[in-house]
């Protein structure tokens, strides 16, 4: 989820604590579990810092090791043993508890977008991208900052907290059941279909969605129980072949392979070169495909400039291409 939504989870969580009566009845506790709350529900998305870095890095590493099964409990050790040393008198084991709830569910929800998380690594290295809620869901959101001004004019936390994730806990299964239609309604068209990708919108009728067979890529659209179909592409595995080899060495392509499950290649001749494209069919967005990987090689096959991430307008692609090459 997006942190707007991942802060207003971890004040939920800090608020449904004090159904806990060793959180209640302590007035230091309430702070700390607050703020173990609301820490833990953003720190498994500190490694966004890694975009300082590269749009590689992020792309392949961001969601991995920091929502990684070891992370679920070192996160909250970590933020307990400091909250610790700054509240003392306060129970070790309770707070650990909660913001270890906080930490969990911020892992949680992350599997249920597009983008998806590590969630099982070490032990699963597959991306969980289950493509249910939109990263920004605004009736989540809106449930939460609800929720919050019941707390603000006088209602109990705790049961006005535990109604909301109640009401979300069947917004999340209504949401599944939605899905699961959509589904079965490609499949009934495409029967030879091996995978169905399955990408949510603000709008809770409408569903980006990339069927693959064994021949063919589908691009298309539902919205409101009715499909479109976009674009049609062959479905071709990456060939073994000297310019694709070579490409396939750049850190910005390897990112990209690694965290893309559905996509189309190119190989353009340029003066100076080649140039490997690969697009991410999963966002299409105006008619335009923005999460692409570029890789430019000259004639020798030598790797010139690459960039992988978000591109939404030809202007901007041609600048990054200047900088990839520069």
């Amino acid at each position: 989820m997006d942190t707007g939504t991942h802060v207003v989870m971890g004040i939920a969580i800090g608020g449904l604590a004090t159904l806990d009566p060793s959180v209640s009845g302590n007035p230091a506790m309430v702070q700390a579990v607050m703020a173990g709350a609301i820490i833990g529900s953003q720190v498994p998305d500190s490694d966004t810092i890694l975009k300082l870095k590269n749009n590689a890095s992020y792309i392949r590493h961001h969601r991995g090791v920091t929502h990684s099964i070891p992370a679920w409990f070192i996160w909250p050790t970590v933020i307990t043993l400091m909250l610790a040393m700054m509240i003392p008198g306060i129970s070790l084991i309770t707070l650990w508890l909660w913001t270890f709830l906080a930490v969990f569910l911020h892992v949680f929800v992350d599997i249920f977008n597009a983008y998806g998380t590590k969630a099982f690594a070490p032990f699963k290295q597959k991306w969980m991208a289950l493509g249910i809620i939109n990263i920004f869901d605004p009736f989540i959101f809106s449930a939460h900052i609800v929720a919050i001004l019941f707390w603000r004019y006088g209602f109990d936390p705790g049961w006005t907290f535990l109604t909301m994730f109640g009401v979300i806990a069947v917004y999340y299964v209504w949401r599944v059941m939605e899905q699961r239609k959509v589904r079965r309604m490609f499949k009934s068209y495409h029967p030879d279909a091996t995978h169905i990708f399955t990408s949510p919108t603000f709008r809770w009728s409408q569903w980006h969605v990339v069927v693959r067979t064994a021949k063919k890529l589908y691009v298309a659209q539902v919205r409101k129980g009715k499909v479109n179909y976009f674009e049609t592409y062959p479905f071709e595995p990456i060939p073994d072949h000297p310019i694709i080899n070579a490409a396939r060495k750049d850190k910005n392509l390897a990112s990209f392979l690694s965290f893309s499950p559905t996509y189309r290649w190119e190989i353009h001749r340029e003066k100076e070169g080649y140039m490997v494209k690969f697009v991410d069919l999963r966002y299409r967005s105006k008619g335009y495909y923005p999460f692409i990987a570029i890789v430019k090689l000259d004639e020798d096959h030598e790797i010139t400039g690459s960039y992988t991430g978000w591109i939404y307008n030809t202007d901007t692609l041609q600048r990054k291409l200047t900088v990839a090459t520069g």
